[in-house]
């Protein structure tokens, strides 16, 4: 299994479930060519990732710049797979807030 598609943010340590869909359903993208997306909250941030593996697990790092509520933010984080075919990671806003995450892929539902 690959990481490359969008996927559903389903749950961060930093913060709950309706803040992270309060504009959007949360999620993560990874593009093929090593770039990505991902939003948020009010967050929205544009990723360039490089391959890795993570503890034998397929996975990327990336750095990411974007915008909070206007605001020019940036940071960097990682994502790997996990055994249940979900994605789990971390994401740091540089000089600011972090927190873990999980998320799964898209269905009809969402």
């Amino acid at each position: 299994m690959r990481l490359t598609g969008r996927w559903r943010i389903v749950q961060m340590n930093g913060w709950d479930r309706d803040a992270i869909d309060l504009v959007e359903p949360g999620f993560v993208e990874f593009a093929a060519d090593g770039t990505g997306e991902f939003g948020f909250i009010a967050v929205r941030g544009w990723l360039d990732c490089r391959p890795v593996e993570r503890d034998g697990r397929i996975g990327v790092e990336f750095t990411w710049s974007g915008v909070d509520e206007g605001d020019q933010v940036g940071g960097r984080g990682w994502a790997a797979l996990v055994d249940d075919g979900a994605i789990e990671g971390h994401l740091f806003f540089h000089m600011g807030d972090d927190s873990s995450f999980r998320a799964e892929p898209f269905t009809s539902a969402d």
